[in-house]
């Protein structure tokens, strides 16, 4: 490990799982970083079992890592590229919705630290099978640069019921009893991430650790009264550090109010059980660090006494487009929707050059089709609009989306 003394790794492997279990997850950090992917099953259906993940099922790993950023279909938003072991929090939180099945309202689900967006789309995707249009789900970033990245990635997975927010996680306490599920994967020392994650490396230190720790425990206690009484909390990291997972999450407990919502993690292929949760080591998983538990707040709340409009959401519902004068412009959103106006445009299936091409945002103009707007499709999935003037057809996708490298 470049910028980590060896004797140092070992150290923290050794508190986390023992000396035996360290030498094993040790020789894996050698190992280069394993790759998956989490297919969108509201655009993709038919898909191969090979590489399952274990605990998701439509995460896939890869042989190797292709050029994402070179593939149509990612741009489509069929697929999120997230680490296998990041999958874990979604498994958690399909295992406790039949708990939610008879509320008589949707379900509300906040993700309070979402950037940059693979738990949010895994969690749309788990709520919408489940509970179909009847939920809610607020994926909040902090950071407003980053949340910017979690619009996109919401808005390129296609969910209308997600809600973007950038807010302080005070802010969520105006929301009392709102929540009947809150998602928190916090900010941590980042141990998880040593072999992807040069920089995490060199930033690790004891004081970080213990300064994560409370950073942690403040951003749960500030937003733990949006969470109503009976509503499940699962919380992640992507470190080793005890103080940062089962100190954690014991915390909570016995500060704020909660008790531990019972699963079995030995039944979770490699993952190691702790004193409350499950930790993913690499080694022992194909993904990376991470660690994932599970409470039942008790503490008593009462009913919320504002709405989400009060948190000025960045993005919210589905944006099909602007009128300008009396010409009404489709919005880059709707296309990406997994409620696509295939019927509403005439539609082009583009081949994988030009749909390149388009994503880069060069020109491109095929002769025989209507004037107007059109739907650009790379084997039925739609990509965004064209207008075709004529001889020509402008280019609408985004300036922000767009692929920066050369194609």
């Amino acid at each position: 490990m470049v910028g980590l003394e060896d004797r140092v790794l070992m150290d923290i492997l050794t508190r986390a799982v023992g000396p035996e279990r360290a030498r094993i997850a040790f020789d894996a950090f050698d190992v280069p970083p394993a790759v998956s992917i989490r297919y969108n099953p509201f655009k993709c259906s038919d898909l191969d079992e090979e590489g399952k993940v274990p605990w998701s099922e439509y995460g896939r790993m890869l042989p190797e890592r292709p050029r994402f950023i070179l593939d149509p279909l990612f741009h489509a938003g069929c697929y999120y590229v997230q680490d296998s072991s990041a999958m874990i929090v979604g498994h958690l939180v399909r295992h406790e919705l039949d708990r939610f099945s008879d509320l008589g309202r949707p379900v509300r689900v906040l993700d309070l630290c979402a950037a940059p967006g693979g738990k949010t789309t895994d969690l749309a995707s788990s709520l919408r099978e489940r509970f179909g249009d009847g939920f809610i789900l607020v994926a909040n970033e902090v950071m407003r640069s980053r949340a910017s990245v979690l619009s996109d990635n919401v808005a390129v997975w296609g969910d209308p019921n997600v809600i973007v927010t950038s807010c302080d996680p005070k802010a969520f306490s105006r929301l009392e009893g709102y929540f009947d599920i809150m998602v928190a994967d916090v900010p941590c020392s980042g141990e998880g991430m040593f072999r992807k994650d040069p920089k995490a490396v060199e930033d690790w230190s004891m004081e970080a650790v213990n300064l994560c720790a409370s950073r942690q425990r403040r951003i749960l206690a500030d937003a733990w009264p949006a969470l109503r009484e009976g509503g499940l909390l699962v919380y992640s990291t992507c470190t080793f550090e005890e103080a940062e997972n089962d100190g954690s999450v014991l915390w909570v407990a016995s500060e704020l109010g909660a008790e531990l919502a019972g699963h079995d993690y030995m039944s979770l292929p490699g993952v190691i059980p702790t004193r409350t949760g499950g930790l993913l080591v690499p080694g022992f998983v194909q993904g990376e660090g991470q660690f994932a538990a599970m409470l039942t707040k008790t503490a008593p709340t009462r009913a919320a006494r504002e709405d989400l409009s009060s948190l000025r959401p960045i993005r919210s519902g589905l944006n099909k487009g602007i009128f300008k004068g009396k010409d009404f412009i489709p919005s880059p959103d709707w296309a990406l929707s997994i409620f696509p106006p295939k019927d509403e445009y005439p539609a082009v299936e583009l081949g994988l050059q030009v749909s390149l091409r388009f994503l880069h945002r060069d020109g491109i103009f095929i002769e025989g089709y209507p004037e107007g707007y059109l739907l650009v499709c790379y084997h039925g999935h739609p990509l965004g609009f064209v207008k075709n003037i004529g001889k020509r057809w402008n280019n609408l996708h985004p300036q922000n989306r767009r692929i920066r490298t050369d194609i």
